[in-house]
């Protein structure tokens, strides 16, 4: 029989189909990185989304771990060498939010557009005014998606409804263009963009992409969308684009300073940075706590998407 720790809380299907066949599934979701390091001597799986680290330090000890099964689709929480130097599997389940993703870039990206935001806030306060909140369209517009995988892909096709250019550069893939999408390099999507959206993951070639360099290499004003991670988009910079004009607009729902675990973002006992000060206090920013694929429907399917790479692997009848 196998043993499966749960360290943080997702969908009970993939509980409830593992026990189904005859598996053990235990809650340590009120455990601390101490104990754990020691309870997770006897289990064959971990189920986490993002509260620990799972690195050498905590998996040490667990030498009857054969995988990890990750609830969403980053893997920066995991250390992926040593898990392969130890023949742990890992499983995660981009497929399972990208649709939420997509939908909700293209939510945010509205949003900015219409001053929906504004509006709403103003109106509560008891202001009715129109001409401040005057719109943009998005039709006409190219949208230059960089990263063409689960999350890139679901924006391009929410996007099919619209009268937009849409361009796509991935460093991984190729021949993946359509009549929707033209597969381009990232010059000549800094070229022809005005629209641009992030859905990449977090890894050392990433972190901090989006720089001062990378904002003065594209050719025309822009609006930018990130729904990947936080530290792709230097904050001191998208703040100075911002302010010069280069960047349009922004719609963040992840944030460089967040925690790693996500469920918070700030040390309450440290000041916010001034480069957040600015996005907080700029009509030109619409902000979201990190929930891009944080929805009902996406809260089971990735549970159902896990079971079923798991019951793959170890061939369920």
């Amino acid at each position: 029989m196998k043993k499966v720790a749960f360290i943080d809380t997702v969908h009970p299907i993939l509980q409830e189909k593992l026990e189904a066949k005859g598996w053990q599934c235990d809650d340590l979701t009120s455990q601390s990185v101490l104990e754990l390091k020691e309870n997770l001597i006897d289990y064959h799986g971990i189920v986490v989304r993002s509260r620990y680290r799972m690195d050498a330090d905590l998996l040490d000890k667990a030498h009857k771990l054969e995988f990890i099964a990750r609830s969403g689709a980053g893997m920066e929480n995991i250390d992926v060498p040593f898990c392969n130097s130890r023949n742990i599997t890992l499983f995660n389940a981009p497929e399972g939010n990208r649709n939420a993703v997509g939908e909700h870039a293209l939510g945010m990206l509205l949003s900015l557009f219409n001053k929906l935001n504004k509006g709403d806030s103003e109106i509560r306060r008891g202001i009715w005014d129109r001409e401040g909140n005057r719109g943009v369209e998005l039709d006409g517009r190219t949208v230059g998606i960089i990263g063409y995988g689960n999350n890139g892909a679901a924006f391009a096709r929410k996007l099919r409804g619209f009268d937009v250019r849409v361009l796509a550069y991935d460093k991984y893939k190729s021949g993946f263009g359509n009549g929707h999408v033209e597969e381009v390099t990232l010059a000549e999507l800094q070229k022809r963009a005005t629209v641009i959206s992030l859905h990449i993951p977090q890894n050392a070639e990433t972190i901090g992409l989006i720089d001062a360099a990378f904002i003065q290499e594209v050719e025309n004003p822009f609006y930018l969308i990130n729904l990947a991670r936080g530290k792709i988009v230097d904050t001191e910079a998208l703040m100075q684009g911002l302010i010069k004009g280069e960047i349009l607009g922004a719609c963040l729902d992840v944030l460089e300073y967040e925690k790693s675990s996500f469920e918070n973002m700030f040390d309450q006992n440290k000041e916010m940075p001034e480069a957040m000060k600015f996005l907080v206090n700029s009509n030109k920013t619409i902000l979201s706590p990190h929930v891009g694929g944080w929805t009902v429907e996406s809260y089971y399917k990735l549970s159902a998407i896990l079971y079923d790479k798991i019951a793959a692997h170890y061939n369920f009848k």
